[in-house]
């Protein structure tokens, strides 16, 4: 064998179990001995989870604790499934199972069902909306291509939160779930979907893993079968199982305890598809016996990137935020993020194609370049824009816009009033060509208001009001312009943009990016309305979102570039601002704290008993008497919809300060003092150094920093009594 042979495409397989320890860093390696009871391996991004758990199977079977046809390692993808499987192979365990759940749940429900249930498994329905669609239509009830497909997604969401028919309206209620039709209907059309089905003896995916359930709770020896075959299970991306895979997973287990577990709370953002990150955030509860490992050496991403996604965890809220992970890079410094604020959307699409450009040019392949956007009907201005610069590009996870369903219909429609021109009724009154345009694609769809909720109503609507604004901005450049022309002008960018591209630019949405890198990656549109998307409204989805901008920042190896513009298009009223996530952090909005650099090192917590946490008696509100459980409103002393008494003048004084003083220390501004804090103090006023004290959030090494500027400012001295005990 040829030296040339041992590369990174074909690596030597280990020689012996210890052999395949070597490289890992400390937190990897105890994730790979911990071979007994129940793991839990909490494991940012960029920190090499995959090795690990993959690494940890290997050791187990190498060194003869595990067979490797016991072992069965699950994921969410087919993609992530063969790259645990090949990564298995090189190191010597190519006989272990890896697979998503839906695989792994049909081949035991093809193996099972005859001896269950008798017969030949039902066929498997490949696509459901076509029964949705005669579902539907049997209940009388109307549907475009773009409801039937948001039914659909909401038929299979009920079904892996194990919801029946009947109670989808009441659940759908209580889930502040944006439904695309009332709740009533959708039901129904569920329903009559599930008797179809019936009916045709055809089951679909969620059914795989309903069956599957099924069989092993009524036959206890065919559950038993299974827990002999299966006696060691690993699953990856824990943080997105859905109700119905922990119930699966709990039934492979039995009361048996050897399971790894690998995730991450701070990268749920698949929540409207039924995960939950509650499982990962409860397994040392369920498992009090749990040996726990925290993986934070970031090998991805530089010291810059990971600070600012740190930066961006540590203002979150919620369950989720209590459990973030502090990433510490391993890599060498690079670049600061860059933030480029821009006058509209055009400006900013051409500025990051030319940004994209200059990195092309200073050899950055464009295969290693992202630009990544909060919903797929911003791409049409970014494909524009890199066409115009010679830049190759690739979209993921969507079609170009000019492919898609909805515009090419527009097009046609569109087409069709150019060649009537006045003869054609719709135009009739209308004055100009946006008018015209606007009175087309009412019938295709669009209105002047945004449809509620997300979907592929509210995808749709967004590709019809991108072409809305395209004939403002074409009839704004070109003044006297007809529809005739805005035909042309369309011809011409769909003809652009349907150059074929190998190697190029990626255009993905946020949402499609997870589990991919690149040396560079733009994130473009970030603005309130866009991120956090409008349709974001209780505290839950706002941190949804939240997290899925850290998703997209830690997607980037080198370069980051942080982008947003204020206005629509070409000299419209600049009103709009940039995202709230971004307060603290960006230029102008605080200084960034410094930066950390190589050295992290994770945790590990062994088994036996957690450990305990300080007993805090119980805190009520002082408005109404309630209990509080949540930290923010224990710190306010009151529940956070109870009045406040807040002093707002003081409260804007407090902040004015904390800005200054943060400035000085080139800290963050929530590191001096946080907003509930500040609320706080302006809601209670102290006037002495003990009454400070006993505000949650302020402690002796604050009130000795800053007691004395605060209590100034509380007592109505401008600008505080100095600067403190630094």
């Amino acid at each position: 064998m040829t030296a040339a042979t041992h590369s990174t495409l074909f690596p030597r397989v280990p020689e012996t179990a210890d052999a395949v320890l070597d490289g890992l860093d400390p937190e990897q390696r105890e994730v790979a001995l911990a071979l007994g009871g129940p793991v839990c391996v909490l494991a940012g991004a960029g920190t090499g989870k995959t090795r690990a758990i993959t690494h940890r199977i290997a050791y187990g079977v190498r060194a003869g604790v595990l067979q490797p046809a016991t072992v069965l390692a699950v994921t969410f993808t087919n993609r992530a499934a063969g790259e645990m499987r090949g990564r298995l192979r090189q190191l010597g365990a190519g006989g272990v199972q890896a697979r998503t759940f839906h695989s792994a749940a049909l081949r035991q429900l093809q193996f099972f069902w005859p001896k269950a249930v008798g017969g030949d498994l039902p066929r498997l329905l490949e696509r459901k909306v076509q029964l949705v669609a005669e579902a539907a239509a049997r209940c009388r009830i109307r549907l475009d291509r773009n409801e039937l497909r948001d039914v659909t997604g909401e038929i299979e969401w009920a079904k892996v939160t194990q919801t029946v028919p009947a109670d989808y309206p009441a659940v759908v209620a209580k889930a502040l779930r944006d439904a695309p039709r009332d709740p009533a209907e959708i039901g129904q059309i569920y329903a009559t979907y599930e008797q179809l089905k019936r009916d045709r003896s055809v089951i679909d995916f969620e059914d795989v893993l309903l069956l599957t359930v099924a069989i092993l709770q009524d036959r206890h020896d065919i559950a038993d079968q299974v827990r002999r075959q299966y006696q060691h299970f690993v699953v990856d991306e824990y943080q997105d199982v859905s109700p119905l895979q922990q119930r699966l997973l709990d039934l492979w287990l039995g009361d048996r305890d050897s399971l790894c577990v690998v995730g991450d709370a701070s990268q749920t953002i698949y929540s409207f598809t039924g995960a939950t990150p509650d499982h990962l955030l409860n397994f040392r509860t369920r498992h009090p016996g749990a040996t726990v490992v925290r993986l934070v050496r970031d090998y991805r991403s530089t010291p810059q990137v990971v600070h600012l996604a740190n930066g961006l965890l540590s203002q979150a809220r919620g369950r989720a935020a209590e459990h973030r992970l502090e990433l510490v890079s391993q890599r060498d410094p690079g670049p600061e993020p860059a933030y480029a604020e821009y006058a509209d959307e055009p400006a900013e699409a051409e500025g990051t194609a030319r940004r994209v450009r200059d990195l092309i040019a200073a050899g950055v392949p464009a295969g290693e370049i992202a630009v990544l956007y909060r919903i797929n009907a911003q791409s049409e201005v970014y494909e524009q824009a890199l066409a115009d610069a010679g830049v190759p590009y690739q979209l993921r996870g969507a079609e170009r816009f000019f492919e898609r369903q909805e515009v090419r219909e527009a097009g046609i429609a569109l087409r069709g009033a150019a060649r009537a021109g006045g003869n054609d009724s719709l135009l009739d009154g209308t004055e100009d060509l946006p008018a015209q345009v606007r009175a087309v694609l009412s019938t295709k769809g669009w209105t002047t208001e945004p449809p509620a909720g997300s979907g592929a109503v509210r995808d749709r609507w967004e590709s019809l009001a991108a072409l809305v604004r395209l004939a403002e901005d074409f009839a704004r450049a070109r003044p006297g312009a007809t529809l005739s022309d805005l035909v042309a002008e369309l011809d011409e960018r769909a003809a652009a943009q349907h150059a074929p591209t190998v190697q190029g630019v990626t255009l993905a949405s946020l949402h499609a990016a997870k589990g991919l890198e690149w040396d560079a990656v733009f994130l473009v549109g970030l603005t309130e309305g866009m991120m956090p998307i409008t349709y974001a409204k209780t505290d839950e989805q706002v941190e949804e979102e939240r997290r899925l901008l850290y998703v997209g920042v830690t997607r980037a190896r080198v370069h980051l570039a942080l982008s947003w513009s204020l206005s629509r298009s070409p000299g419209g009223r600049p009103s709009r601002r940039p995202t709230r996530f971004l307060k603290g952090l960006r230029p102008g909005s605080g200084a960034l704290g410094t930066t950390v650099h190589g050295g992290g090192q994770g945790s590990v917590e062994r088994g036996s008993a957690p450990a305990r946490r300080r007993q805090r008696g119980t805190v009520r509100c002082r408005v109404c008497g309630a209990t509080l459980t949540e930290a923010g409103a224990m710190k306010l002393m009151r529940c956070e919809d109870c009045p406040s008494d807040m002093d707002e003048g003081l409260y804007e004084r407090l902040r004015d300060w904390r800005a200054e003083r943060a400035g000085e220390l080139g800290q963050p501004a929530y590191c001096v003092f946080t907003d509930k804090t500040l609320m706080a103090i302006a809601e209670r006023v102290p006037a002495t150094g003990g009454e400070l004290a006993s505000i949650a959030g302020v402690g002796t090494r604050k009130l000795n920093r800053f007691g004395a500027d605060v209590l100034a400012i509380c007592a109505g001295e401008e600008g505080g009594a100095g600067a403190g005990e630094d």
